[in-house]
């Protein structure tokens, strides 16, 4: 439970972020999407086969990077897992067509052999 509002408190604060530095286009357009994930790694040699095949996957579904397994640093509950991700898509549509696509299906795959994992799928605010 603690993990989970840590987890919630870290897609807030990237979220946030991205609003006030201008990641996000004014102008009342529909909220972006996220995609975020808790990943600790099993076998790293395979988790790196995932990610070569993720991320040409996650550009064509027009998806990018905000957070990529940098350091975490805990601040208050349970820590999260050892690797947070969050991928940024147009709308919240975007991330679900990529999650449910047969190419990342099949990626997905690889990180099911090669790592633990909990993945989101979170609404932005308002731009």
């Amino acid at each position: 439970m603690k993990s989970r509002t840590w987890l919630l408190a870290i897609v807030g604060t990237v979220v946030l972020a991205a609003t006030s530095g201008g990641i996000l286009r004014a102008g009342g357009a529909a909220p972006r999407g996220y995609v975020v994930a808790e990943v600790t790694v099993t076998d790293p040699a395979a988790y790196k086969q995932y990610a070569a095949a993720v991320s040409p996957i996650v550009a064509k579904f027009g998806g990018r990077y905000l957070v990529r397994g940098g350091l975490t640093v805990p601040r208050e509950g349970e820590p999260p897992a050892e690797r947070v991700v969050v991928i940024e898509f147009a709308s919240l549509a975007a991330a679900r067509s990529f999650e449910d696509s047969q190419e990342y299906q099949a990626a997905m795959q690889l990180r099911h052999k090669a790592a633990r994992s909990r993945v989101f799928l979170v609404e932005g605010v308002p731009q």
